[in-house]
């Protein structure tokens, strides 16, 4: 960006933040001319990344194209602890081997947002290691157990007489002390990790150093509009996606939803994403303005020609009605009989229970060869071989068996 009035860079900055901790020490760094140290940590509890991690990144990368330096942190010590926030009981800690395995995907993942020439990547067992048991018994000794307890998670489990493991107390703390080990001048968290973050800042004060101005970013939410993305709540997108299937979520996504991604994902300015949003009220399709979208995003992750011929194989799938050369073939065993086509989509997958297929198939959502099926009771005879379609992005080539 070419935006260098310090008033500008912070507008542009606090676009998609959710509480900035604090906002006139922002803009007094940014009005200094001084290049900011921007850190950021990840903890590789998974080996992919999903775009909901992403929301973190982009930030990172803004501050990046601004002229500030950047650290991704990766949190191989903290790992081994395990992040207790937001969470109803201890959270395993991962194992040594499992932390080295997902790190290095983290790296080569990452760099498709970040410019890997201006990235700063650090591990913070390279400062956690060296601590040593003096060095953490003095860490522990500079905050208290009643400030620990009021973080909204410990003191939930406290009050219910959940169990919290002594070492659930050290993540707080090493993730602050990662910012004095930094010097951190800024740091980016979601809003699930605020307590963790202003750690960070008494901690800086107590060593002497000019405490981080925190930028708490919110929590995407998945493909149903409703839930943060998790991989586990099978509402996210994965950054490894093929480019057609990311393709195809993010148009998957509701109409409402689609301007929170353009927010949160887009790298289009703020004036960019105002002059498209006010074309859709003055009667654009948004259906046009989403394939910006996903196009964007596909490329980010892909190339512009991968992302081209993802947007040319939805077109043609879900608006000319042309199946895909690689259709998934499935073969249902049917006992020697017919079976409902409720209980043939659960076999093959495309639904999760017959109960959501019968409310499908009253949505009109259900196609077979092409045909919307409207009779819930509907056989299909065993040898059937019928190209059975759910909604836009489920289709199968079943075999009834």
């Amino acid at each position: 960006m070419s935006i260098t009035d310090p008033d500008a860079v912070f507008e542009e900055l606090q676009r998609g933040v959710e509480e900035i901790l604090v906002e006139d020490e922002l803009k007094e760094r940014l009005r200094s001319g001084r290049p900011l140290r921007v850190k950021t940590g990840f903890d590789p509890t998974a080996p992919d990344l999903h775009i909901g991690h992403t929301v973190l990144v982009n930030k990172m990368r803004q501050f990046q194209t601004f002229g500030h330096e950047v650290v991704f942190l990766i949190g191989d010590f903290t790992g081994l602890i395990g992040d207790p926030s937001g969470k109803n009981a201890t959270r395993p800690p991962l194992s040594r081997q499992q932390i080295e395995e997902n790190a290095a995907t983290y790296e080569e993942q990452v760099f498709k947002i970040l410019d890997r020439d201006q990235t700063r990547i650090e591990f913070n067992s390279k400062w956690g290691n060296a601590l040593g048991a003096e060095g953490m018994i003095r860490l522990a000794a500079r905050h208290t157990v009643a400030r620990m307890l009021e973080r909204d998670d410990f003191s939930r489990r406290y009050q219910n007489g959940e169990p919290i493991s002594i070492h659930e107390f050290l993540y707080p703390l090493m993730q602050g002390y990662d910012s004095v080990a930094l010097k951190a001048d800024v740091e980016l968290g979601g809003t699930d990790q605020k307590f963790n973050l202003l750690v960070g800042r008494e901690l800086q004060k107590q060593y002497g150093q000019k405490p981080q101005v925190v930028l708490t970013m919110p929590l995407l939410e998945g493909l149903d509009g409703v839930q943060k993305m998790s991989k586990s709540l099978g509402n996210a997108i994965g950054i490894t996606e093929p480019p057609a299937e990311m393709f195809g979520q993010l148009m998957s996504i509701s109409d409402d939803l689609m301007w929170r991604y353009f927010e949160l994902l887009s790298f289009r300015s703020v004036v960019e994403i105002r002059a498209l949003r006010r074309s859709t009220e003055e009667g654009a399709n948004p259906r046009d303005v989403k394939y910006e979208l996903a196009l964007e995003i596909v490329t980010r992750f892909h190339s512009k020609s991968a992302a081209d011929r993802a947007k040319q194989a939805f077109v043609d799938r879900f608006q000319k009605g042309v199946l895909p050369d690689d259709l998934q073939e499935v073969d249902v065993d049917s006992k020697g009989e017919g079976m409902s086509v409720t209980h043939v989509m659960r076999a093959a997958g495309l639904v999760a229970s017959t109960s959501e297929g019968l409310r499908l198939i009253d949505q009109g959502a259900v196609r077979i060869d092409g045909e919307r099926v409207s009779d819930r009771a509907l056989q299909l005879p065993r040898e059937s071989r019928v190209v059975v379609q759910v909604g836009k992005r489920r289709v199968a080539r079943i075999h009834l068996t």
